[in-house]
């Protein structure tokens, strides 16, 4: 309830807000001063509109400024991350709460500060923060806790919650950085030389991502309308994903680089022809059971394949042949390590990769570039082996 006061020529509008942590009572104030020949009458409304505009700002301030982590989290989720977000990106966004809900999801936003933060941040580099393995959590994780916190954060200065974003006064500590394991060539002969004689569909599948780099969401997105036999060329023009809400579902390319053309090997060509034949065989034979889906890898009933079921066989498929199992994401490592071996620039291995900008490919395989451009320089030297070895002026 708002307390008027007269002052000479002005008014003192006085409102609670409630108390604090201490007990403290909250008290906002503003002063109003009618405008020179206004009425009494006039004065008495335009102050009593004066005092409802003020209480009502002052208490809407108070509780968005008193709302909790989570509370406003969620509101986020429903809000913005539902709306604009790809699907894959707010699932895996929801599994983060897990762990940052029983940290900072108590506090009110406008009291979190960075060493709040901070301290949870240096948590998840601690041994035992994985729950699984015991170890802690890989750098590139705790980047994705910190980087949820941040996008909370900036929503709520936008909405004017809080006045700035704690998390960039934030730092995540230097933990030892694993190098990618990529499957060597010889591994990679050794192992599609194995899987040659496997069913067609994960020949296919392994020759293809080997060759090509794709993603395996874009591996399960492609459709027989994207194969150019006639022209040896594969498109990338969807995804197929997965979550435990929607199930198996297709989606858009995760960036619009991510859709390109890419040139493939006859050799993994005739293998598709292979494929393609061999569908349109158990289509005929399985008549109306049979699920039209034109996408190349698929179910026993023509339905997508699930995003699980080519990682679950090479793992299988390794053990049961004694080979190192690296994931199917170390495809696209030897993709990528392959082209920037030959001698290919970053833009051009970066639009192979379907990446946003040539900055990833850069991020992400630096030290793979740097050791190239070490053999063009001990190549140059070997070319230029009849110049004088002594430089000494």
């Amino acid at each position: 309830m708002a307390t008027i006061q007269k002052r000479n020529n002005s008014y003192s509008i006085r409102v609670s807000c409630g108390y604090d942590t201490r007990g403290k009572q909250i008290i906002r104030s503003m002063t109003w001063k009618p405008e020179e020949g206004m009425t009494p009458k006039q004065i008495e409304k335009e102050l009593k509109r004066q005092t409802v505009l003020f209480e009502e700002s002052c208490m809407k301030g108070f509780q968005t400024k008193a709302i909790k982590f989570e509370t406003f989290a969620e509101e986020w989720f429903n809000e913005y991350a539902k709306i604009n977000l790809r699907n894959t990106t707010y699932e895996r966004l929801l599994q983060l709460r897990g762990r940052i809900y029983p940290a900072i999801g108590h506090l009110r936003m406008d009291k979190i500060t960075p060493r709040h933060i901070q301290a949870f941040v240096n948590s998840l580099s601690q041994e035992g923060a994985n729950e699984r393995t015991g170890k802690p959590l890989a750098p590139k994780t705790i980047r994705h806790n910190l980087s949820f916190i941040s996008n909370i954060f900036t929503y709520a200065a936008k909405m004017g919650v809080v006045s700035d974003n704690p998390c960039s006064k934030v730092t995540i500590p230097k933990n030892e950085v694993k190098e990618k394991q990529i499957y060597s060539q010889e591994e990679i002969a050794l192992l599609l030389s194995k899987i040659n004689g496997e069913p067609t569909k994960y020949r296919a599948f392994f020759f293809l991502v080997a060759y090509s780099g794709f993603r395996r969401s874009e591996m399960l997105g492609l459709e027989w309308k994207d194969v150019d036999f006639e022209n040896n060329v594969i498109s990338i023009n969807r995804t197929s994903n997965y979550t435990a809400e929607r199930g198996i579902y297709t989606d858009t390319t995760k960036t619009k680089r991510s859709k390109r053309v890419l040139k493939i090997s006859p050799y993994i060509m005739d293998i598709l022809k292979k494929l393609k034949a061999e569908q349109e065989e158990e289509a005929f034979r399985l008549g109306d059971k049979w699920i039209e889906s034109d996408r190349l890898f698929v179910k026993w009933d023509g339905s997508p394949m699930n995003n699980q079921t080519p990682y679950g066989w090479l793992k299988e498929f390794c053990e049961k042949n004694e080979m190192p199992f690296y994931g199917i994401h170390s495809f696209r490592h030897f993709a990528a390590s392959a082209l920037i071996s030959a001698g290919l620039d970053v833009v051009t291995v970066s639009g192979a990769l379907g990446h946003c900008d040539s900055g990833t490919t850069l991020n992400i395989y630096s030290h793979m570039f740097q050791t190239a451009q070490a053999r063009v320089a001990q190549a140059m030297d070997g070319a230029f082996s009849f110049l004088p070895q002594d430089h000494a002026g």
